[in-house]
């Protein structure tokens, strides 16, 4: 009899998300503590950028009176966030390879 007691859906997900690397041979990466620190640092930069442009975007909704103008700054707003997040992956993937060579 084994003292197991039910597994949670993550800790099911994770045994499937192992099962699933070692079947097409991808190998577990350790990050060293000054890539984590890149990491955190890159995440805090990209914080404080988002929080900087929701800011400004909720400021000059409030200038805004045309609905046309609203939609275009709305667009440009979504387009900056987008970026910001791409350019944040991107930052991260490049961290992560470094330690992989």
């Amino acid at each position: 009899m084994t003292d197991e007691s039910p597994k949670s859906a993550y800790e099911l997900a994770m045994e499937r998300l192992r099962k699933k690397d070692a079947e097409t041979g991808a190998v577990e990466q350790k990050l060293t503590d000054e890539q984590k620190a890149a990491i955190a640092e890159a995440r805090s930069i990209y914080e404080a950028r988002v929080a900087e442009l929701q800011i400004l975007h909720r400021n000059r909704r409030f200038t805004v009176q045309d609905a046309a103008e609203m939609l275009q700054m709305d667009d440009e707003y979504r387009r900056d966030m987008e970026r910001f997040a791409g350019d944040r992956d991107a930052k991260i993937k490049k961290i992560r390879e470094e330690g992989a060579t």
